[in-house]
């Protein structure tokens, strides 16, 4: 079974095709970066109207790279949220056009569903259940996967989201964006113990996670060692980060790695709590936080010690991609799924359970 996968839940514009839910005949996405980079940040107008220019080039791209036409595909699955309601938009009407014209299935996908199903996609081997780590610029959450297509959440953030936290950073120290890949990559430089940060403690014994403290936290401390070296005159003139805050290199790498184990850990921290509640023995992780060296680091130690198994996306199927909406379009057509109407439509706060 040929499955035309096509994602635009946010600013990464993609479509894919993939055979019997795990082959990846093709995979192609085109970023948006770049448009966004200067505002620190995706504005909902500009990735809309960058899928709307581009979408029927990158479908037809995977078309191509696959080696196949509209006719060898047995159904269309597209991202129905949630998401940015514009961008989820112009992905949903050109499923339904390629859907009604070649008399396929149309089937709408929970972007979340698709994170989980990402590490599927490269391993043969893993098959509900399982404990799943969904985490990424706009979600966090604990989902334990019952079955294909069978979930129960059992956390998800209050406020910001891991991935959104890391933006928001890099943002005030004028790191760029996304600001995920930078934050790792200078934070390797500095000390994880060097600032000790908040951590929140939800008072109701929940597995929700509150991100928006640890935000505040780090963005205070900048402001307050900013204001330090003002006043005492000392505010660094040579090295990259110079017109950064005041801050030097070896402070700013400090404070990042310190801001990144504080993240990790409280991810892990609630993790492991639902992993010994469920008596998980595989733990998998999704979303584009997924990709980050020192959460791949310690979540490998801590579930070794405690003989779990731990899976995370492969290169290229962390960030938001079409190939793992296929892929949940896939199991839920194999289990019986019906396709979804014409009258399909965005849901921007779509939820993995009904």
């Amino acid at each position: 079974m040929l499955i035309l996968g096509i994602e635009t839940s946010c600013d990464d514009t993609s479509a894919a095709i993939v055979k019997d839910g795990r082959k990846v005949l093709s995979n192609v996405v085109s970023s948006q970066d770049r448009f966004h980079s200067k505002y620190g940040g995706v504005v909902p107008e500009i990735a809309s109207r960058k899928h709307l220019e581009i979408v029927n080039f990158v479908v037809s791209d995977a078309l191509d790279s696959a080696g196949c036409g509209f006719s060898d595909i047995d159904a269309v699955a597209v991202t129905q949220g949630p998401g940015l309601v514009g961008s989820l938009l112009i992905g949903i009407m050109t499923a339904k056009t390629i859907a009604y014209v070649n008399k396929i299935p149309l089937l709408g996908i929970n972007h979340i569903e698709g994170h989980i199903f990402s590490n599927l996609l490269e391993r043969s081997e893993l098959k509900p259940p399982f404990l799943s780590l969904v985490v990424s610029g706009g979600h966090s959450e604990l989902i334990w996967v019952k079955d294909y297509g069978k979930y129960e959440v059992l956390g998800r953030t209050r406020d910001d989201a891991a991935g959104e936290v890391y933006d928001k950073v890099a943002k005030y120290f004028g790191l760029g964006y996304p600001g995920g890949p930078v934050i790792d990559r200078l934070a390797k430089n500095g000390r994880p113990d060097a600032v000790r940060f908040p951590r929140a403690k939800l008072k109701d014994g929940s597995l929700d996670f509150s991100f928006s403290g640890i935000k505040t936290a780090v963005i205070n401390h900048g402001r307050s060692i900013d204001a330090e070296l003002r006043n005492k005159e000392l505010k660094q003139k040579k090295g990259k980060f110079a017109k950064i805050q005041g801050l030097d290199e070896k402070t700013m790498a400090d404070i990042l790695a310190s801001f990144q184990k504080t993240v990790v850990d409280m991810l892990m921290e609630n993790t492991l709590i639902a992993a010994r509640r469920k008596q998980a023995g595989t733990i998998v992780i999704g979303g584009g936080v997924a990709s980050n060296t020192w959460l791949r680091k310690k979540f490998s130690e801590a579930a070794e010690s405690k003989s779990i198994r731990v899976f995370y996306p492969g290169k290229g199927f962390s960030t938001d991609n079409a190939a793992m909406i296929a892929c949940a379009g896939y199991y839920g057509l194999r289990d019986g799924k019906k396709g979804s109407p014409m009258s399909l439509t965005a849901t921007a706060n779509m939820s993995v359970v009904d």
